[in-house]
Order: structure tokens, then sequence, then C-alpha cells
């Protein structure tokens, strides 16, 4: 059916519905990611999102369950310019419009895709609504998108049990704000003991398990909205060896005394060059975030360790006296490049 995506500033693209449709607001954002696609539908850190692609066939080698980041798709809605009807690997289990209607996902297609993509770099990330109401009134609209708020992202996406994963290394415990499964995998390949924490976890309930570590995951939203996590998280720092990605180290920047910034559009996709300052190495990274750490804001001891390429951004800080270090990529790379794996090991060699 005819449906149309309308942002907060009146511009509506017309195109199709695909997969399941509902009337659904979010935040739309881009990904200039060519493949991983199915990881980015199920990545908790997409929660509250309507997700343009760049790209512009989605699709074509079909979904297959094995390689997912998490349970189920966490995005609120997919944009493609085309979905492909007919996949071809000999993996595929089913075509994306069959995923999508199977988790009760909403996708628009047929609109154009590159001009959106360049409407939000120049103008900035907007609320949209993915409607068939395609003559919306700006009055309704504005009413709609009001409706909007991702500030329970991180306990929505977070584990609500505590898991043990047995194993004969080190032991990190893992505080869940949206944690990737393959990010899970790079502690277990390495046979670390595992333990995960929901979000909301007491400081002393997370270090009356003794870990030799603690680990603080990606998630959705502003750092700044979960103030409690960030509470708990103070009380952990200087106490055990620590690292974060993504929303993690934004959160330990936030602990030791920096400050978090909304970007224009953010970062994501799986093809941003990031500089190991260390080495002064490149690496073509994978990423998904809205927000950055404010360098300036940072105490004269932490250092900067990792910078963007691109628009020179903070992308990593390190703490010697404290043993942290944080980045704003994915190390754990799926789909991407597997080059910057070697911070995980980093941090595991500190435990």
């Amino acid at each position: 059916m005819k449906a149309a995506l309308i942002l907060e500033d009146g511009t509506r693209f017309l195109g199709e519905s695909f997969g399941y449709y509902e009337e659904i607001v979010g935040e739309v954002v881009f990904n200039t990611s060519m493949t991983g696609y199915q990881e980015v539908f199920t990545d908790p850190s997409y929660y509250g999102q309507i997700v343009n692609m760049t790209y512009p066939m989605i699709g074509n080698y079909g979904i297959n369950t094995e390689e997912m980041e998490s349970t189920k798709p966490q995005l609120n809605a997919l944009i493609v310019r085309e979905a492909a009807k007919n996949p071809s690997n000999w993996r595929c289990e089913m075509n994306i419009e069959g995923y999508l209607k199977l988790n009760k996902v909403v996708g628009l297609e047929g609109i154009d895709t590159r001009a959106l993509t360049k409407l939000i770099r120049n103008a900035g990330t907007m609320k949209g609504i993915i409607t068939t109401d395609v003559e919306m009134s700006q009055e309704v609209l504005e009413k709609k998108l009001s409706t909007f708020n991702n500030k329970p992202g991180v306990m929505d996406v977070s584990t609500n049990k505590t898991v043990e994963i047995e194993g004969e290394g080190p032991h990190v415990a893992i505080i869940d704000l949206g944690l990737n499964k393959n990010l899970l995998k790079s502690f277990t390949k390495e046979n670390c003991r595992v333990t995960i924490f929901s979000a909301d976890t007491t400081a002393e309930d997370i270090l009356n398990v003794n870990p030799d570590g603690i680990f603080l995951s990606n998630g959705p939203g502003n750092p700044k909205d979960i103030p409690e996590v960030l509470e708990n998280i103070k009380r952990l720092i200087g106490v055990k060896p620590m690292m974060g990605v993504c929303l993690g180290y934004q959160l330990l920047a936030l602990a030791l005394g920096g400050n978090t910034l909304k970007m224009k559009y953010g970062h994501r996709g799986g093809n941003h060059p990031v500089k190991d300052l260390s080495t002064n190495k490149v690496y073509i990274t994978s990423q998904n975030h809205g927000y950055v750490v404010e360098e300036s804001s940072l105490p004269e001891e932490v250092k900067v360790s990792h910078r963007n390429m691109n628009d020179g951004t903070m992308e990593g800080l390190v703490y010697e006296k404290q043993q942290i270090l944080g980045v704003q990529f994915r190390p754990e790379l799926s789909s991407g490049s597997h080059s910057t794996a070697y911070i995980l090991d980093k941090f595991i060699d500190k435990l």
C-alpha cells in the first residue's frame, strides 16, 4: 500500500509499505553499510530508530537466523530504495519482507533514499513517522511525534536477569546496556568466565561476584538519559579494570568527569576510518552512535587513544592509572573488518 515518511520539518517522502504495517514514530537516521543489514536490524543500539539504508538494494542475500546480534529486530522501522524479493545465497532462509512481517517490523521502500540521506546530513537527525495518511496535517504530525521518547531504551533492551557463562579464563562482568551477541562471543571464544548483569544492577552486586574486570556494552540513546546507571559506574571506577564500547565508552567518559554532545547526524555504518594514536595505524571500523565525547571536557590524565579521520572526533580513551580504556566503535565487528579485535585482546590481557 502507499505510505509516506513525514519528517518533523514537514518534508514528505512517498513510497510503498512492505513487511509489517502500523503507523510508527522514531528517530530517522542513515546507515552507510553495503552488507550486514541483518546485523543492523538486530543491533540493540538501533532501538527506537527508523533506519534509512543508503545502499540502493537491501536483502540480496536474504536472511539467515544464525547471524543475528540479538534474538529479534530492534529498530522501529526500515527504509530502503529497493527490497530484494528473490535473494540468492545458500544460507538464505527467507527474504527481508518475510522477516519483517514475521517480527512485526515496519518497512518502507521506493523512496529517494539518497535525497533523504542528504537532507539528514545537512539538517541533522530528525524525528519522523511512517504512515498511510500521506496528507497528515502539521498539527497532527507534531502531536504524534511528541509521543516519541527513547529514554527507556537501555532498560528495554537490557537483560532482566543475571546470566552466568562458565569459562576457565578471566572473569568478566558485563553490564548489559544492549549487548550484541558478537561482543559476548568475543569473550567466550577466549574461554572467559562471564557474568552478564542488567543495566540497573548496583555496583555492590557486581563487585560481590568479584570479577577480574568490568565491561560496559553498547546500547541505544543518550548516555545522560540513564543517570542511575552512571552513578553505579562511578562507584566502580578504580576498583577493577574497566572497558566500554559505544554507549559504554560514553558512560565511562561521563563517569570520569567528561561531557558528551549530540552529533548532527552521527556515525552509522561499516566504513569509518579511525586512527590508533599509539601506532598511527588507521582502521576501517563499524559504528553506530549519535553522541560523541567532548575531548576538552576530560581530566588531563585521561588520554585520547583513537581519532576519527573523517571529522576528527574523539573515538577512544585510556586512563592507565585506573586501568580504564574505551572506544566509540565496535571492535567485535560483525559485519565488518576484524582488524580492531586487538582492543578486546588488550582488555583481556589486562585481566
